[in-house]
């Protein structure tokens, strides 16, 4: 399952989060308000900025909305519907 970390209000959240909710895509979010949660972040990629995307299906972790909902589409949207 694709997990992404989010921050509350991020408008870049919201785009990454609206893509993945259009595609229909199941995941799970992890909110970085929570300190764990930060660290477990900065452990995973290195910086503490959200949005971060997780798909162990395909060992891929990448930062940046623009790039997670490219990706997203070209590798979820056909198999989601």
């Amino acid at each position: 399952m694709l997990t992404l970390y989010i921050k509350d209000g991020c408008p870049y959240c919201i785009r990454v989060l609206g893509s993945l909710k259009n595609i229909g895509v199941a995941f799970e979010t992890k909110n970085i308000a929570d300190d764990a949660v930060a660290g477990e972040l900065v452990k995973r990629g290195g910086k503490r900025q959200v949005p971060y995307l997780v798909d162990p299906e395909r060992n891929v972790e990448m930062y940046e909305s623009e790039d997670i909902v490219k990706y997203l589409e070209d590798h979820y949207e056909e198999t989601a519907k």
